[in-house]
Order: structure tokens, then sequence, then C-alpha cells
């Protein structure tokens, strides 16, 4: 199996990128200036530039991102790039790194977290730009999931934490990015969560 890889040099990004290395072949997309791993397929460029984004996709079975959301909203303006790359060369599987805010909220299954006092976040932008990107997904005809952690540590890899569809698990706090970025990577050989929101923590 062959895996594009974008958001390999950020904190969960990294281990899924370590995980994937030990396994399948690996095209990334990096930035000018990031930390060049001697391993894989390295491509230089920018997300937002489709020839750079279609060259990392070219020849994959699957994309994975860990993009990190930023001021410029750069994952809702970025997922139709991905999307029709994944078109353009045959690609149905994408595994995205999301963030607990765009899950249900439990009490009231008709907001989202972030939109409810279930969420302690002041700020919402970063939620928004990660619920425009997961909107498009929704409306796609990928086999999506959107991996949904709630409070990233850095933390350690513990192997044991708990999954929910579509809403947090109960109470839950943390989880680290090791454990984060494992669950991530499993999804390459697990559907159980196709077209699913997973809700990730201890």
């Amino acid at each position: 199996m062959k895996i594009a890889i974008f958001g390999s040099t950020g904190r969960v990004g990294s281990v899924v990128f370590q995980q994937a290395m030990s396994k399948y072949e690996v095209n990334r997309l990096v930035r000018r200036g990031s930390e060049i791993d001697p391993l894989g397929t390295e491509i230089v460029g920018d997300v937002l530039n489709e020839e750079d984004v279609m060259k990392t996709i070219e020849g994959s079975d699957a994309v994975i991102s860990c993009l990190n959301t930023d001021k410029d909203d750069v994952l809702s303006r970025s997922m139709p790039i991905l999307l029709k790359a994944m078109r353009c060369h045959g690609v149905k599987r994408i595994i995205i790194c999301g963030t607990a805010g765009i899950l249900q909220a439990r009490k009231d299954s008709s907001l989202y977290r972030f939109q409810s006092n279930e969420s302690k976040r002041r700020s919402t932008t970063a939620a928004e730009d990660h619920l425009r990107a997961f909107l498009m997904l929704q409306a796609s005809e990928m086999d999506w999931t959107v991996v949904c952690p709630t409070y990233l540590p850095d933390g350690e890899r513990l192997g044991n934490y708990r999954t929910e569809r579509d809403v947090l698990p109960e109470g839950g706090k943390s989880i680290s990015m090791y454990d984060t970025g494992d669950f991530i990577f499993q999804q390459l050989e697990d559907d159980s969560y196709i077209r699913s929101r997973v809700g990730l923590c201890y």
C-alpha cells in the first residue's frame, strides 16, 4: 500500500508518519524549511498548490491529513484541492485528524460541541475551519474518517483509550498525541468508522 500524508511534521502527523514508514510506501508533502527525513518520498511544496497536492497523491491508495488549522483557514481552503486530486488519481480512502469540537454535543445533538457549553474553548475559529473541511468531506463520495481527539498533550503512548462514533466518550478529558497518531494509522486497515467522525479520549 502507498500512503500520501499531509501534515507529517506536526505533533500527531509525525507519529503517523513514523508508523506508516515502518509498513508502507509513503509520499508526503512538506513545506520549505521543514526538517526532511531521508525516508520516504518528500515533495517540497504547499498544500494550497494544486500541482504539489497532485504529485503527492499520485499513485497512492489512501490519504492521511494531520494538517493544523491557522488564521488563514488552511484546512477548508485545502480540502477542495485534496478532493480534486483524489478524484483525479482514483483514490477513495481519506483519514483526517479533526477536533472534538466538530463532534455532536452529547446533551443537544442539534449542536456541534464547539457551539455548546461542553466545549471549554473560548475561540471557535479553529473549530469553524475544521467544520467547513468536514462538511466538504461529508458531501463527497469519499470513504472518509475524521478522528476527533479532545485535549492533546504530548503525553505518552498508553495504548488504551475510548472511542465513540460522532460524539466524545462521556467524561473524556485528554488523549496523547502518540495514541491519537496510532489510532489514525490503524484506520488504514479498519473500516469500522468509514464515513464517520470518531471521538477519541482516555
